[in-house]
């Protein structure tokens, strides 16, 4: 989330493009992606050559010793704007789509075809000069600016194209903490968020992979796996990965839901916040999905497909609406039976509906469950989230009241949660019991809310006190009287 003066220079950037020519919302953000990509680039690359230094080692640069002049650092101080356009247009953005140089691979494959499409060299120098104070040293910084930028859209959320915010995309990796073995997929993944912040855990908790040749392997070319129908996204994606140092990330143009998609028993893990938001026609939807679940709506789909796409054994962290906890139509209830009686369902997690403002109001939770395809559900965790660090209107401040801390540790610590009680703000229910209720997952449906008993004063007390307030605001008003004459 970017706040103060980050946003106020994106402010700033998307008004020079807008007034200058690029009216396109969603071209406007694929451009500063771009240029953000090309100076993340530098910022990366100056990171490795200090490191090198520092350690003794040679350092083999992406730049080429006689295209120096193409790093950001560099073309930024050109003496003109044309100058500095004729670089970046005709030399600096030909280099970027060239990168990793493998026609197969998913940067190569979306960048193809992306477009340089500033027109002015001085709306170039303007829009280089912001955001040259743009740090990009922290993580996913190209999905915080595109969250911010689509908000600008009066479509933003209608197709369920909100980015999840990176706090709750980071709780969410460390309840299920990847490791170096797992296949993960995001098969809605617009800017590769949940990517991307496996891969950094896997970098912090896990840095030992990178001494093993296999796991290497792994880690670049055969770990992370999305898909998307967006080809902007998709490009942003891969541009984020790369950045965050996946070499070959398997990125799709695929619609997941269709009959294109054979994936079956393919992945360990999945992380996902699927759009909730729309509904299918039958003919579109892969004929296997809809055997466990006949409907149209994305979010009972998307469950279907995630039951299909796990290994045995595999685990899957999931944002959904709140409708699909407690929807009283057959195929919410289906869905539901599916993942309680023939898998292992472990967590609800409830999220305030205020986490994804601006761009929607709808509660949401976080389900966690274990594909085993012979049952295993005993006792699901429920959890009452009441805050996330950031007030839950529009505005989005950070404040001190967060949950977050406190869902890890007693996820991570589950035995101790046997004993608390449903008055409290995690507990269990016993699989039997949600059986009795229909399958209903709500938190509402098993929280007990303790009422305090609240003694008033009588009526005829709390009535002489009101007269007797009017008394004394009668003389006050008879002695001001008093004052003027």
């Amino acid at each position: 989330m970017i706040t103060g003066e980050i946003k106020n220079k994106v402010d700033h950037i998307w008004t020079t493009l807008w007034t200058e020519g690029l009216t396109n919302p969603l071209s406007a953000i694929e451009q500063l992606t771009y240029l953000l990509f090309i100076k993340g680039l530098d910022e990366m690359e100056t990171t490795k050559e200090q490191e090198a230094e520092f350690l003794g080692l040679e350092h083999e640069s992406i730049f080429p010793k006689d295209k120096q002049y193409l790093r950001w650092h560099q073309f930024k101080q050109l003496g003109s704007p044309e100058e500095m356009y004729r670089v970046v247009s005709q030399e600096v953005f030909p280099f970027i789509k060239g990168l990793q140089g493998k026609e197969e691979s998913a940067f190569s494959t979306y960048m193809k075809d992306a477009m340089f499409q500033i027109q002015k060299p001085s709306t170039l120098a303007k829009v280089v000069d912001s955001l040259d104070n743009i740090p990009m040293s922290d993580r996913d910084t190209q999905g915080d600016l595109y969250e911010y930028l689509l908000s600008k859209l009066s479509t933003s959320g209608t197709n369920g194209q909100f980015r999840t915010p990176r706090h709750i995309i980071n709780m969410m990796v460390e309840l299920m903490k990847p490791t170096p073995e797992d296949k993960i997929i995001d098969p809605a993944m617009g800017s590769a968020g949940f990517l991307v912040e496996a891969s950094e855990y896997l970098r912090n908790k896990h840095s030992d992979l990178f001494l093993v040749q296999g796991l290497k392997d792994h880690f670049h070319n055969n770990m992370f796996f999305g898909n998307d129908m967006d080809i902007t996204m998709l490009r942003i994606g891969a541009m984020n990965m790369m950045l965050h140092g996946v070499d070959n990330p398997n990125i799709s143009y695929r619609d997941s839901l269709s009959e294109e998609n054979k994936d079956k028993e393919l992945y360990t893990l999945i992380l996902a916040n699927p759009p909730f938001k729309g509904s299918l026609d039958y003919e579109a939807v892969s004929n296997d999905l809809l055997t466990v679940t006949k409907t149209k709506k994305t979010e009972l789909l998307f469950l279907s497909l995630f039951l299909r796409i796990l290994k045995p054994g595999g685990r899957a962290a999931i944002i959904v609406p709140d409708g699909v906890l407690f929807g009283s139509s057959n195929a919410h209830k289906a869905i539901r039976k599916e993942i309680i009686d023939n898998n292992k369902l472990e967590a609800i997690i409830s999220m305030p509906s205020g986490v994804f403002k601006p761009y929607a109001g709808v509660s949401t939770a976080i389900m966690i469950f274990t594909k085993t395809g012979a049952g295993g559900t005993d006792n699901v965790w429920f959890y009452d989230m009441q805050a996330d660090g950031y007030s839950l209107d529009d505005k989005r401040i950070e404040i001190k009241d967060n949950d977050i801390p406190d869902i890890i540790e007693r996820f991570e610590n589950l035995e101790a949660e046997k004993e608390r009680k449903r008055t409290e703000q995690s507990f269990f229910v016993p699989v039997s019991e949600i059986l009795e209720n229909d399958y209903d997952l709500s938190i509402n449906k098993y929280k007990e809310i303790v009422y305090e008993r609240v003694t008033y004063e009588e009526p005829t007390v709390i009535l002489a006190k009101i007269k007797q307030l009017e008394d004394d605001i009668q003389k006050g008003i008879n002695n001001l009287e008093e004052i003027l004459k």
